[in-house]
């Protein structure tokens, strides 16, 4: 049942329907308690297909290219892979990930907007010639070690916010894409298409129109250059809100069936990729420190439970150079939620969370409201299969996080009933029993 990000060799724990995810991380902190208290995830896999179905109701045709970079562990992987969705890769690591799994290069995009040469040209070597670019430069080193390249042209969008102003912005303008395709004309090299991104934090869904109306008047300037355009790509920005979904629909179909009609030839596709793994990974870790300040003056905005209440800080086994990794950058997403029971009315006290590493950075929560808790004491953060499941620091020698997949026998079915199995991915499923409920330490010893 476990295994770590590099490790192929996994299994998925089939669940009784009398079991749930919290019967899992019950049993599975029961295991660590004896055995080490390592951090590790529970990743729910049948999410995956549900979120696929949601998918297809809403956004169809437009077909998912998920981003590897986004959570590259195998069990993910595998289980998209098997649904047919595409890959969007970002490095030769990720592409001879998912050229494993049998993935057809042309299903397969190369979208590292600053790619490395000698990567250039494993994806010529290998058949992998989707790629995306957005500047002369970038152009010319293509054109050197891929001849074979389509290019999609990554334009610019309109869509920078207060959170979006710390983060690099790639994509070229409207006037510079002429000067782009006369670059490519004079070096041989095919473009194919458009690409652009909005972030999940826009809140405009308005963006959305100015981008594909700006990928409408660069299809149109292609023609007058001959070149024969047949892919859109919309990017990510899914939150895995089905409401998200559903507005975001809303706004685009009607301009794609004007602009981009089906007797167009356009094939519109889209790189979903927390919208398929957040909600599907739940970690676990472990207090390992614990600190107290009652001298600490309390945050604005946090109301203090009694008077001269002290100030706790904790210190978790794993950080911003692993699994909050992604803290460096943006907003934490989830909330921290105790593991062991505490009455109600107990006591809540401004409580800080940090990393292992004794860095200044690996702050994980500045402040929240938490019971007084001990050290070995276990915390929950849910929706964090996004982002923090690649390569990792191991800072302080601190052990990776294990995996511990699962998937009902309800999704299991259901998977089952759409046709959706291969033999690689059959062999890693083994059935777990109700005893889950009880605590037994052996009921997810089972490993592929």
């Amino acid at each position: 049942m476990k295994g770590v990000l590099e490790d192929a060799n996994y299994s998925i724990g089939l669940l009784d329907e009398g079991a749930t995810l919290a019967d899992v991380i019950d049993n599975c902190i029961y295991e660590h308690t004896h055995t080490g208290k390592r951090a590790f995830y529970v990743g729910d896999l049948g999410k995956l297909v549900k979120k696929n179905t949601q998918w297809q109701n809403v956004m169809a045709p437009i077909k998912p290219f998920y981003p590897v970079k986004c959570n590259s562990t195998p069990g993910v992987l595998e289980i998209l892979g098997t649904l047919g969705i595409g890959f969007a890769c970002s490095n030769k690591s990720e592409m001879v990930l998912v050229q494993d799994l049998g993935i057809s290069p042309e299903n397969i995009i190369y979208t590292n907007p600053c790619k490395q040469a000698s990567q250039i040209k494993y994806a010529a070597k290998t058949g992998i010639n989707i790629m995306t670019c957005d500047n002369d430069i970038e152009l010319k080193k293509i054109a050197r070690s891929h001849p074979n390249a389509k290019l999609l042209l990554h334009i610019a969008t309109e869509d920078i916010t207060a959170d979006e102003e710390m983060h690099m912005k790639f994509g070229t303008t409207l006037k510079n894409c002429r000067h782009l395709m006369e670059c490519a004309k004079e070096f041989g090299i095919q473009i194919v298409g458009v690409k652009f991104h909005i972030s999940s934090t826009c809140k405009e869904l308005q963006t959305y129109i100015h981008a594909i109306s700006d990928a409408r008047c660069v299809f149109d300037m292609a023609e007058e250059f001959g070149f024969k355009m047949n892919i859109l790509d919309i990017g990510g920005g899914f939150t895995g809100s089905e409401l998200q979904l559903e507005e975001v629909n809303h706004v685009i179909r009607p301009l794609l069936d004007v602009y981009f009609p089906k007797e167009s030839g356009v094939n519109v596709i889209a790189e979903p990729g927390c919208y398929y793994v957040s909600s599907a990974f739940t970690l676990a870790v472990n207090i390992i420190a614990k600190k107290t300040e009652g001298d600490k003056l309390v945050p604005s905005g946090v109301e203090q439970t009694r008077d001269d209440e002290p100030v706790f800080t904790y210190y978790i086994n794993d950080g911003v150079y692993g699994s909050f990794a992604s803290k460096l950058s943006e907003k934490l997403n989830t909330t921290p939620e105790v593991h062991k029971k505490y009455k109600e009315d107990e006591p809540l006290f401004t409580s800080s969370l940090w990393g292992p590493s004794c860095d200044e950075l690996d702050q994980i929560v500045e402040n929240c409201l938490l019971p007084e808790l001990s050290v070995g004491d276990w915390l929950i953060f849910a929706n964090m299969g996004s982002g923090t499941l690649g390569e990792q620091s191991t800072f302080n020698d601190y052990q990776r996080p294990l995996i511990y997949y699962m998937m009902s026998f309800s999704d299991w079915d259901d998977m089952q009933d759409a046709g959706i199995t291969s033999d690689t991915l059959m062999k890693n499923f083994f059935f777990v029993p109700l005893c889950i409920q009880l605590g037994s330490e052996d009921c997810f010893s089972t490993a592929a």
